[in-house]
Parts: structure tokens; C-alpha cells; sequence
């Protein structure tokens, strides 16, 4: 179906985010979310609620309205008596960025986001908890700069978008006339761990499958990572260290790929491993080429977790023997694994062969939930000796002279970070998770 704006299925809208926008707050931000506009304010105050006094805890909770012209016919204001749907609302804006804060850390003092609708063109309560989200951090910001916390209380950071099935197509960050119109849709509250604060989902128009619900919930996910995107560059130079890294999970039991990964990309992302996941797939790589094992390890466990999820498969490739062992490399000799039986077998079958060019290969792949898996590739060339040189790395190292005159199992592990396929690869990589997480 052809949407109003001109979006793709998958599509969210444009997510603008002023930070500041109210000089009197702790913290405040102005989000346009397509037309639906939300000013959302952060207050500091010291001292918690009754329940919570002495308990060395704080309090974070919100409250939510909807300005008079907000939807082109004026609206009462909320009096003393609040209608039902904003109780429900701030109610469910104070649940989901209570989950941002490690109250212990935040002392006793209370933290309340007043969000007020601008404009309203659907999705105000996704967009009210996607820019509280953003005030909160200023104003715990501003606690830290003055002195007044130590500790970064920022846990997990938050985000909220709307999908529905419209015209029996699932479609992202539904418009108010796509909202109104849609048999099914869905409000989806998430964290940077890609777990669900909260779901609400409801069949208007019809019921709705476990294929659709799953369909939605990956359209969700990719529409949080853009709006998380919006957030961290609404707080560049300013909180933004207080923000939690976007998790991967590396599609890998190769604890030496898991080290040199995140000592590559480490700052950009939190790197976890399958175990620190709960992943125990058994993945066959029975692809023919470098590019589509990686494809099928990072996609297998990106459906698993519903994170993103990064996998590499890499290898020697000999000019002699025709690229063996290739993709057969862990596994050249027979057992996956077995460095030194693979390292005996190659060296037999390049008995007396004097052309010794060779190169290590390194395919990468970046698996997203709705989304295109995105694929680079990395070489480094070099020659292989015939014996064994080096006591570091892994799998073929000793046997591959770099340029430099020393073998990947001489190099420190830094130097060899520098130059490595592997290397090269996660560089190209560098650029796609900057711009996609």
C-alpha cells in the first residue's frame, strides 16, 4: 500500500530531537516525531514519595497532557480530574524510564518528566517516552556536573514506536489516519538490550497471528535502533557518555575472535558472546564461500536473540592449492579446531611447492532484525613459510609472513590488530554499525 508520506513498510518517521528547548528545566528537549510534536521536561527534586522515605532510594515518574489545539480541535485542558487515557499514559511513561535509573544510585530525590503534546499526528505516548528518555539523561547530567551523584545512575536507555497492520500490510510509526484506520496495532517500549519494557498490542479490526505479532515486534526493533540513533546524537557533548553502548551478540565460540573484535570495535558497541547471550545454536556452516557462512551464523543468531548480531568467517587462501583450505579452514584436517593438525596437513600438501603466496580472508556479515544483512570483506597477503614461527595467535598464524618480515604468531596482539584481514574488515564494519545502530 502506498502511505501518505511516501514511506517504505519499514520505514519510521523523521525523528528530530532540540535538546534544551526550556532553559527553567534540569532537563528538556523538544522531539518531533514526523508531525506529532512533544515537549518533554525533566525536574529534579529532593525527597521521594511516603512509601519510599529512608530507604535511600529514588523516584522517577511523569505526567503526561495534551495541549488544547494539540489535535486541531481543541481539546479541554486536564483539570483536578484527568481523563482516563492520559492517566494511562503518564502512567506508562513513568513505568518504562523508571527502568533507565538505578534508583540506589539516584539517592533520595524524585525526577518527574512532564511531556506535553505540541501536535499530535499518532504516536504521542512512544514519542513522549523516546524524548523523557533524553531530558532524563540531561537533568542526571546536570546532578553529575554539579556534584551532586558520583555514580552514573543511567542503566539502560529507552525508547518507544508504534507498528500496526493497515490494509492487511504491517507497517512502522503509524500517522494518526494509519492509527485510526489499522485492525491491529501496537505501542512497543524497549531498552538498548533489545528486551521489552512493555507491549500493548490490540486486534481493532481483526485478530492477529503469532507470524504478524513476530512481524510487527522485528519492525519494532528496527524502528527503536533509529530512534536510539535520534537520542545519542541529541546528546553529543552533552551526557552522552552517561548512555549505555548498543549490544551485539558475536556469533562465535572462537574466545581469540571474541578479544580481537572487541578490541577493535570497542567504544562503538558492546560486544557479547553467544554463552553471555543464553545462544547455544550449533550453526552448520555449509556455505561456499566466506560471505555466506557469515550470513548464515550472524542471521541464525540475530533470530534466536533478536539483537543484532555480527559473525565473521575467516580462513587461509593458498594460490597453489587453488584457495584450500578456504572455507574448510577450522576444519581442514578433519577435527574443527585443531590448529595443529591443520597446520601438519597444509604444510604436506605445499611439500615442495615454491609459489607460497597466500592471503587470509575475513568475510564479516551484521545481521538486523527487519532488515537487510549487511556484508564486508577484509584480506591481508602474505607468504607462508614452512615451518611453524611464533608462539602467539591462533589457527594458521605461525605459518603466515607478513610483509613486515614477522608472522602474525610474532606480532604483539596490538600490531597485529592494525593490520590483520580481520582487521581491515571490522574498519569497513566500523562505518555500517555507526550508521545502523
Amino acid at each position: 500500500m502506498k502511505r501518505l508520506d511516501d514511506r517504505a513498510p519499514h520505514m519510521a518517521r523523521l525523528c528530530i530531537i532540540e535538546t534544551d528547548f526550556m532553559k527553567t528545566a534540569d532537563g528538556s528537549c523538544l522531539i518531533a516525531v514526523g508531525q506529532t510534536k512533544v515537549i518533554c521536561t525533566a525536574s529534579v527534586e529532593e525527597g521521594v514519595p511516603p512509601f519510599l522515605r529512608n530507604q535511600g532510594r529514588g523516584w522517577v515518574t511523569a505526567e503526561y497532557a495534551m495541549l488544547p489545539a494539540s489535535t486541531g480541535r481543541r481539546k479541554q485542558r486536564d483539570g483536578i480530574r484527568m481523563d482516563g487515557r492520559s492517566v494511562e499514559i503518564q502512567r506508562l511513561i513513568g513505568r518504562s524510564l523508571r527502568q533507565a535509573v538505578d534508583m540506589t544510585l539516584l539517592g533520595e530525590r524524585t525526577i518527574t518528566l512532564d511531556c506535553d503534546v505540541l501536535q499530535a499526528d499518532g504516536g504521542t505516548r512512544t514519542a513522549a517516552i523516546t524524548g523523557a528518555y533524553v531530558a532524563l539523561v540531561l537533568a542526571i547530567h546536570k546532578l553529575m556536573q554539579n556534584g551532586i551523584l558520583s555514580k552514573n545512575p543511567i542503566q539502560a536507555q529507552i525508547a518507544a514506536i508504534s507498528a500496526g497492520i493497515v490494509d492487511q500490510q504491517p507497517l512502522l510509526d503509524l500517522c494518526y489516519q494509519e492509527d485510526s484506520s489499522a485492525q491491529a496495532d501496537m505501542n512497543l517500549v524497549m531498552n538498548h538490550l533489545g528486551e521489552f519494557i512493555e507491549v500493548q498490542g490490540t486486534g481493532e479490526g481483526r485478530a492477529f497471528s503469532k507470524r504478524e505479532l513476530e512481524t510487527l515486534t522485528d519492525l519494532g526493533r528496527l524502528g527503536i535502533r533509529h530512534l536510539m540513533r535520534s537520542q545519542r546524537e541529541a546528546l553529543q557533548t552533552r551526557g552522552e557518555y552517561l548512555v549505555p553502548l548498543p549490544r551485539v551478540v558475536v556469533a562465535t565460540a572462537n574466545s581469540h575472535k571474541l578479544k580481537e573484535l572487541r578490541a577493535i570495535l570497542g567504544g562503538i558497541c558492546e560486544l557479547v558472546s553467544m554463552k553471555d547471550i543464553g545462544c547455544d545454536l550449533d550453526i552448520e556452516e555449509n556455505g561456499d564461500t566466506f560471505e555466506q557462512n557469515a550470513a548464515l551464523k550472524a542471521e541464525a543468531v540475530m533470530r534466536f536473540t533478536g539483537l543484532p548480531a555480527l559473525a565473521d568467517d575467516s580462513g587461509l587462501s593458498v594460490d597453489a592449492l587453488g584457495g584450500a583450505p578456504g572455507v574448510h579452514s577450522a576444519r581442514y584436517a578433519g577435527s574443527h579446531g585443531d590448529d595443529a593438525a591443520n597446520n601438519r596437513l597444509l604444510l604436506q600438501n605445499m611439500a615442495g611447492i615454491t609459489n607460497r603466496l597466500c592471503r587470509f580472508v575475513c568475510a564479516m556479515a551484521l545481521a538486523m532484525p527487519a532488515a537487510k544483512t549487511l556484508l564486508v570483506r577484509g584480506e591481508c597477503e602474505g607468504t607462508l613459510l614452512d615451518a611453524p614461527s611464533g608462539e602467539g595467535g591462533f589457527g594458521y598464524d605461525p605459518l603466515f609472513l607478513y610483509k613486515t618480515g614477522k608472522t602474525f604468531a610474532q606480532m604483539r596482539e596490538a600490531e597485529k590488530n592494525q593490520v590483520s584481514h580481520r582487521a581491515k574488515a571490522s574498519a569497513l564494519m566500523l562505518d555500517i554499525i555507526r550508521e545502523k545502530l
